[in-house]
């Protein structure tokens, strides 16, 4: 486990995201692989509680570059996290708890809480990947900001703001190289431009921050969403994995513990905003 990656800070708080590149090996990339197609019959929960996807939680490697971005030690996980085999879904929208409202405290003070992705297949020649909207994370609209394609390459990770408006299944052009398409607009461009996809996309999800009130807010909001209530409760940690969590210096929230018995949670099957 090297650090030797390079983190573009300044890029990150520019533009609402950054890719960091190389910073797993393509053996470990198989292995994450092998890992995500051995789990997809598990059933709900996050991958913390899952002992074959745990390790690019506790590796440090998603810690230390949270740490880089936000300039502080602090590093915070809730239980968010997740793998997919499945097409990305085409369509803009932001992770954050406030989404609409610029007058909501998502969008007072610096923002804190990062996506990761970890696309476990090439995305520098092949469509399928991320698209995000260039400065979105400064304005609550999904609407405005450029697309941008995130052409990751096999052991790089995409991180974006919460608030960085983004789409799945983006596509990427043979030519030219650097117009990146809106989703709506792809149905005007030849086939033979359009980049190929992989046959099977496997992508990772997970969700860090700084322990403070943008989190508190975050995981208020994760409360009151179903798929996310019902993937908490089947997230059991043991003493061993909270011990590598704490070596790799990551805070861990134990949502599950939190909701037991309350049944007021988990109400919402779509995002909607909550009280402030």
């Amino acid at each position: 486990m090297g650090r030797g990656f390079v983190v573009d800070t300044r890029a990150f708080w520019r533009d609402g995201y950054t890719i960091v590149r190389g910073v797993y090996s393509a053996p470990e990339i198989d292995r994450l692989r092998e890992a995500a197609f051995a789990s997809r019959d598990r059933g709900p929960g996050d991958l913390l509680s899952n002992p074959l996807m745990r390790d690019v939680l506790v590796d440090g490697r998603l810690v230390e570059i949270a740490r880089r971005l936000l300039g502080r030690d602090d590093i915070l996980y809730y239980g968010d996290s997740s793998f997919t085999i499945q097409p990305g879904i085409p369509g803009y929208h932001k992770d954050n708890a406030d989404r609409t409202d610029p007058r909501a405290p998502d969008w007072r003070g610096t923002y804190t809480q990062l996506r990761f992705g970890l696309y476990l297949q090439d995305h520098r020649k092949h469509s399928g990947g991320l698209n995000v909207r260039r400065g979105s994370h400064n304005m609550a609209s999904v609407r405005d900001g450029k697309t941008v394609y995130l052409r990751t390459g096999v052991g790089d990770v995409g991180v974006w703001s919460l608030r960085t408006s983004h789409s799945g299944g983006g596509t990427l052009l043979r030519f030219p190289r650097w117009v990146h398409p809106e989703p709506a607009s792809v149905a005007k461009y030849p086939r033979a431009l359009i980049a190929p996809h992989h046959g099977d996309r496997v992508s990772v999800f997970a969700a860090l921050g700084a322990d403070d009130e943008h989190a508190a807010r975050y995981v208020e909001y994760l409360k009151t969403r179903l798929y996310m209530v019902n993937s908490v409760r089947a997230s059991v940690y043991d003493e061993e994995t909270l011990a590598l969590a704490s070596k790799a210096g990551l805070r861990v929230r134990d949502v599950r513990t939190e909701i037991e018995g309350d049944d007021t949670v988990g109400r919402n099957e779509k995002w909607a905003p909550i009280p402030y």
